[in-house]
């Protein structure tokens, strides 16, 4: 036996390596609501630490992860914590993060059921949840991929093996040239990563049939083109921005009747159809073909969770599907015994078993504690939106429907300068975005941790950076 091999055995067996790591990990999760959101100045400088050149020879174990704690734990964002509002980006339910951390030590392949039967089992139970959750067709399958994007891309992959298909054209064999043309209907706020889906699947971003939008950003259902079966429209539940929804059933219905298939980018504003009283703004959204939603935006998983939900289980398996001599697929044959392999729902084959994390989530939570979750993302943005418009010099723009507010001083300078000043407080992060050819501060609020008293603190740190931006004129600088 080699030494190296001597040294990782004694190593697993002794678990010297995982308690110190599992010790720096609950000493960062006891501070991680109280830090500075983001890296100070000092921590983002010492990262020049691990900038050298690849080791000779191997180290000490414990000495690595005593390195990286020691230099990258200041040096991460608080994303977890109850004041970061930059990105949709969501914190981790104490049960999932857990569950991560366990199914970090199983490191299963979810690719087919004789790699992992509990993985397969998971998916089967999650998929029947997702069902039930949001009232999808029954005949509803899910794949589980790193995100929204990878899950749009598997939406609109489907869509384009189904139309194609209804044209007599079997584009797996035939491929893309000379095949009947697809027409793309989308908002003109449309996600980025939508329009990067419909560029890598081929249908060209400058055959993109734009329809306008009203005050909100959603898409005015009175303006669509004339739909046909040869027709993909992509709809949005949340507006990246403003949050709002786009007219799902009187969208869905004029689809239906022309044969054009229908896909909703629902990454965080599909949960709102969880909650009793937000379930209105996803109204007829079960009427689509395809979505795709997170689980670490708005439902509070680790990170690296999308879903990508199809009610044409052929349309998305054959779009994605993949042989080889050396596989050994399930049984599909017994009822009584179902299984699952998971790689013929997505694009990749080997990928980590996500589902872990995303179903003890959804048991911890259950229907009552996923309404309470989602809802409350809502008060604190209305709370949020309430506050900050008391204070000189800030004004709301959008109708807090769900959780984003955009938020706008007298000019787009002003704006950035106040922006740049509150990221600088470190006392909570928002983002910057534009809004009707606009600067503006977007604050999107999707973490279960975020408390009245973090809106409070927030606000406060708003209210400072203005005037030290807007009265005494004091440069933006670190603290």
């Amino acid at each position: 036996m080699r030494d190296l091999q001597k040294t990782m055995l004694a190593e697993l067996a002794d678990k010297t390596v995982y308690e110190c790591a599992h010790r720096h990990g609950l000493a960062y999760l006891e501070q991680l609501c109280e830090r500075g959101v983001y890296p100070s100045v000092d921590a983002l400088e010492r990262l020049s630490v691990f900038d050298e050149a690849f080791p000779a020879s191997s180290e000490d174990a414990v000495s690595v992860i005593n390195m990286l704690h020691e230099y990258g734990a200041e040096a991460t964002v608080a994303s977890g914590g109850g004041r970061y509002f930059g990105f949709v980006t969501g914190g981790a339910v104490p049960a999932g993060h857990a569950a991560k951390v366990l199914g970090t030590y199983w490191d299963q392949n979810s690719a087919m059921h004789v790699m992992s039967p509990l993985v397969s089992q998971l998916e089967l139970v999650v998929t029947r949840w997702f069902q039930q959750i949001f009232d999808l067709p029954e005949q509803t399958v899910a794949g589980f991929v790193s995100g929204t994007s990878l899950a749009t891309f598997c939406g609109l992959a489907a869509a384009r093996y189904r139309l194609l298909a209804r044209a007599g054209w079997d584009v797996n064999e035939q491929g893309l040239f000379g095949a009947p043309q697809i027409r793309v209907v989308t908002s003109r706020q449309a996600h980025s990563t939508v329009i990067k889906a419909i560029g890598m699947l081929g249908f060209g971003k400058g055959n993109i049939e734009w329809v306008d939008v009203d005050d909100q950003g959603r898409l005015l259902a009175s303006a669509l083109p004339q739909l046909d079966n040869r027709t993909l429209v992509i709809l949005q539940a949340g507006n990246v921005n403003s949050g709002s929804f786009d007219p799902f059933a009187e969208i869905c219905e004029q689809a239906a009747k022309a044969g054009a298939w229908v896909h909703v980018d629902g990454a965080f504003g599909m949960w709102a159809g969880a909650t009793q009283q937000l379930r209105h703004l996803t109204y007829g959204i079960e009427l689509a073909d395809s979505w795709a939603t997170d689980g670490h935006k708005t439902l509070n998983t680790p990170y690296d969770c999308g879903i990508a939900l199809c009610r044409d289980q052929e349309a998305l398996t054959a779009s994605l599907h993949m042989s080889g001599g050396y596989l050994m697929p399930s049984n599909t044959s017994n009822d009584d015994i179902p299984e699952r392999d998971g790689m013929f729902f997505t694009p990749e084959m080997s990928r980590r078993a996500r589902v872990i994390e995303l179903w003890a989530t959804l048991k911890y939570l259950g229907r009552a504690g996923l309404n309470e979750m989602v809802y409350g993302l809502h008060e604190r943005a209305v709370q949020f939106a309430d506050a900050v418009q008391k204070h000189e010099g800030f004004e709301v723009l959008n109708d807090v429907v769900f959780n984003q507010v955009l938020i706008q001083c007298a000019t787009d300078a002003l704006t950035d300068c106040v922006l740049e000043r509150i990221q600088d407080l470190r006392t909570c992060w928002v983002g910057g975005s534009t809004w009707d050819s606009h600067r503006v501060i977007r604050v999107s609020v999707c973490s279960w941790a975020t408390t009245e008293e973090d809106i409070q603190r927030s606000v406060a740190s708003f209210a400072r950076a203005f005037t030290d931006v807007h009265t005494t004129r004091q440069e933006p600088h670190a603290i």
